[in-house]
């Protein structure tokens, strides 16, 4: 079967509903149903607990408490390097931005005005630029940290579709990064410039930020900013900065220059948060 048929029932099933279903389930303190629940999703995803903060299944009174679970100090050192891997996950795609060309996939493209939500300004900071698409498993740990140090400059909530975000997706549907939900958050650094976009999917009930608590819900049907003028939001190299509520991707923007990602990258490898991800000459 193609990746075009294999997605057409993405298409016709209510996603916004049914995410916003999960995340009332996710979210309900269901006691011995909870338990069993995250026993089941341990197990089938092979989620491994003795890295995290607090390993015992039965002390999660939500499923959203389990999901979010922070890790075990230093089970994620940070490499010595100008960029750092912002999550666990897979990397899709990364490399350089063509104009203003992402690449999605075979066949695809979006563009990152699109990405930005419709703000040409903005993506004109990034043209030849650099980007990289971090895909992050049901399995994976989704608390999402800094790159490199940064002064929070905007976040651009843009409201969109709710399709999946595994790899059938990507390959099926057009511009998928750019069309689904996102949360858009622009930093400054000392290297220049750089957007980290959280990518909404089905299923993903919320996603939230250290400096704003939660993003979604709810979710207006309209595009909303929110300036941080007095650079008061001042995150270190390797700090949380937000996190997901059942998986999604995230996709950076690096401006125009000698960025050199880490060689070992390949797509679909396996990444940590922490891992060295670009150098700067």
């Amino acid at each position: 079967m193609s990746d075009t048929l294999a997605v057409l029932p993405q298409y016709i099933i209510p996603k916004q509903a049914l995410t916003a279903l999960a995340g009332k389930l996710a979210s309900a303190r269901a006691g011995s149903w909870t338990t069993a629940v995250i026993r089941w999703f341990v197990k089938r995803y092979q989620v491994n607990m003795a890295e995290a903060a607090n390993p015992d299944i039965a002390s999660y009174a939500t499923f959203n408490d389990f999901f979010t679970r922070p890790l075990k100090d230093g089970a994620r050192p940070l490499a010595r390097a100008d960029c750092v891997c912002p999550v666990d996950g897979a990397i899709s795609q990364f490399g350089p931005v063509n104009k203003d060309q992402i690449f999605q996939a075979k066949g695809h493209s979006y563009s990152t005005t699109a990405l930005v939500g419709g703000d040409a300004a903005l993506a004109a900071e990034f043209e030849d630029g650099h980007f990289a698409t971090l895909y992050l498993s049901p399995k994976d740990y989704h608390r999402i940290h800094m790159p490199c140090d940064g002064v929070l400059r905007r976040m651009i909530y843009v409201p969109g579709d709710l399709f999946s975000v595994n790899p059938t997706t990507a390959r099926g549907v057009p511009g998928l990064f750019a069309r689904n939900e996102r949360v858009v958050c622009v930093f400054d650094s000392a290297q220049g410039p750089f957007v980290q976009v959280l990518v909404g999917a089905t299923i993903v009930g919320s996603m939230a930020t250290v400096w704003h608590g939660m993003v979604n819900p709810p979710r207006p049907g309209h595009l909303w900013e929110r300036l941080y003028k007095d650079g008061g939001v001042k995150l270190a190299q390797g700090a949380e900065m937000g996190r997901f509520l059942l998986g999604s991707t995230v996709v950076l923007l690096f401006p125009r220059g000698p960025l050199a990602f880490n060689p070992q990258w390949a797509p679909t490898g396996v990444i940590r948060m922490g891992e060295a991800m670009a150098t700067r000459a």
